[in-house]
């Protein structure tokens, strides 16, 4: 249950860092954080939670649908 409460905050993150790089796209251009920032932690914060998710199906911690159809 806690991996997925880890999974789930990791994608809270995401979106927040989503709206934040939107919200540097509509400043002006003298903002001191760039849009690249926050984009850059999405992608990391992407990549953290597929690997967190591949891991935690190869240990057994999450059993994925057998058939999702």
């Amino acid at each position: 249950m806690l991996i997925k409460i880890i999974i789930a905050l990791l994608l809270l993150f995401i979106l927040v860092n989503l709206f934040r790089a939107g919200l540097a796209m509509l400043r002006q251009q003298d903002s001191t954080v760039p849009m690249s920032h926050f984009l850059g932690k999405r992608v990391l914060y992407s990549a953290i939670a597929l690997a967190l998710i591949l891991v935690a199906i190869a240990a057994g911690l999450i059993t994925p649908n057998p058939r999702p159809y």
